[in-house]
C-alpha cells in the first residue's frame, strides 16, 4: 500500500482471501462481541482457512494469554492455536527485551498475559518497586486491579526506571458496556509522574512488527473495526486493510476519516474476505459504485441511484475523501447516509 493520500476504497477482482496470504484479525467487534461470535464470522473464517489463508488474531488486550484467547476462539467455533494469537503483551515484552539484558527484573502493572510474555523473552516479572526492576511495564489488568499497583509504578518511574505500556486504548468493551481501558490507567501514572511511556500496541509499529515476525506474512491484510487502531496500524505498517462494520465504526466516522484512518476496503462483515471488492470509478463530477453515484458540493454530500447500500457507502467515501484531501471531510453526509439505512 502506498502512503499517498487515499481518496477512495479500492476494488479487487480476486477474493481477498486469495489476494492476501495472511489475515491479521482484530477480535472484539470483528470475530466476537463479548463471549459470542459475530454473525457470519465462524463460517467466513472457516472458508478462508480452507482456501489456504493463514488466520492470525491480533489484540491490544494484554490481560489474557494466547492460550486463553485461543481456547475462547475455539469454544465459539473458530479453531485456533496459541501461536495464532498475537498480543500487545508480546509486542511490549520484545520492545523491553531489546533494551535490557536477559534475566532483568521488570515491574509488572497488569495481568498474567504480561508475565507470560516477559518470561518468554527471558525477563523476570516482579511486583514491587523495591525489587530493583530495570523497567516498568503497564498493561490492562482487569476491573479488579488494585489502585496500589499504580502507586508502585510511580515509585519506580520517579526513581528513573524506564516505563513501557502495552497499549493506550482509553476504553475496552465489556458485557455491561464500555469500561476504562489500559490507556485510562496509563493516564493515571502519566499525571502522577510527568513521564511518557514507550508504547507497543496498535496502531504503533512494534505491534505490526510482532505480527509479521510471528506469522511470517508476506501479503498481510489487516481486518478490523476501529479506525484509530486497526486501520491506522495498517497505515503505519504500509499494508492493506479491510474495515468491517460490525464494531464501533459507522458511516459518519468513515466519511470523516483522515488519511491514516482510511481503509483499503470496506464491507459489512467478515464475508467480505471471501469476495472481490467492487471498483469505485470517477463519474462526471462524482464517483460511482454499483448503482450509486456520490457527489460533494454545496456544503453536503449527495447520493443518487439505488442498489447495494455498501456500494453507496463506498461511493460516498470517495466523494468525501477526495473533497477532504489530506484533511477531514466537513461536508454534511447525514441525508446521504440515511438513504442507505446501514
Amino acid at each position: 500500500m502506498s502512503r499517498s493520500v487515499r481518496t477512495r476504497p479500492e476494488g479487487s477482482g480476486q477474493a481477498l482471501s486469495e489476494a492476501y496470504d495472511t489475515a491479521l484479525l482484530d477480535l472484539d467487534g470483528v470475530v466476537y462481541a463479548g463471549g459470542t461470535a459475530i454473525a457470519h464470522a465462524v463460517e467466513s473464517l472457516a472458508a478462508a482457512r480452507a482456501g489456504g489463508m493463514h488466520l492470525a488474531y491480533v489484540t491490544n488486550n494484554a490481560l489474557r494469554t494466547p492460550d486463553v484467547v485461543a481456547a475462547h476462539l475455539t469454544d465459539i467455533g473458530v479453531p485456533a492455536r496459541p501461536d495464532d494469537v498475537i498480543t500487545s503483551a508480546q509486542a511490549v515484552a520484545r520492545l523491553i527485551g531489546e533494551q535490557v539484558p536477559q534475566g532483568s527484573r521488570v515491574l509488572v502493572i497488569g495481568g498474567e498475559g504480561l508475565r507470560v510474555a516477559l518470561r518468554e523473552r527471558g525477563l523476570e516479572p516482579v511486583e514491587s518497586a523495591d525489587d530493583d526492576p530495570v523497567a516498568v511495564v503497564q498493561g490492562y489488568g482487569g476491573p479488579e486491579l488494585p489502585w496500589g499497583r499504580f502507586a508502585e509504578a510511580c515509585y519506580a518511574i520517579r526513581r528513573g526506571v524506564p516505563w513501557f505500556a502495552s497499549n493506550t486504548d482509553l476504553t475496552i468493551p465489556s458485557g455491561r458496556g464500555i469500561a476504562p481501558g489500559n490507556g485510562a490507567a496509563v493516564e493515571v501514572v502519566r499525571i502522577a509522574t510527568g513521564a511518557e511511556p514507550q508504547v507497543a500496541g496498535k496502531p504503533l509499529p512494534p505491534m505490526h512488527r510482532e505480527t509479521i515476525l510471528r506469522t511470517g506474512a508476506e501479503r498481510p491484510l489487516v481486518v478490523g473495526d476501529r479506525l484509530d487502531t486497526d486501520i491506522e496500524g495498517a497505515f503505519n505498517g504500509e499494508v492493506d486493510s479491510l474495515l468491517v462494520l460490525t464494531g464501533v465504526t459507522d458511516g459518519a466516522h468513515l466519511l470523516a476519516a483522515p488519511p491514516q484512518h482510511r481503509p483499503t476496503y470496506v464491507d459489512a462483515d467478515l464475508r467480505g474476505m471471501l469476495t472481490g471488492q467492487p471498483e469505485v470509478v470517477a463519474a462526471g463530477d462524482g464517483f460511482r459504485c454499483g448503482g450509486w453515484t456520490a457527489t460533494a458540493g454545496g456544503g453536503a454530500l449527495e447520493l443518487d441511484g439505488d442498489g447495494d447500500a455498501l456500494d453507496g457507502l463506498r461511493a460516498l467515501c470517495a466523494a468525501a475523501w477526495t473533497a477532504a484531501g489530506d484533511g477531514v471531510c466537513e461536508l454534511d453526509g447525514g441525508k446521504a447516509l440515511a438513504r442507505l439505512e446501514l
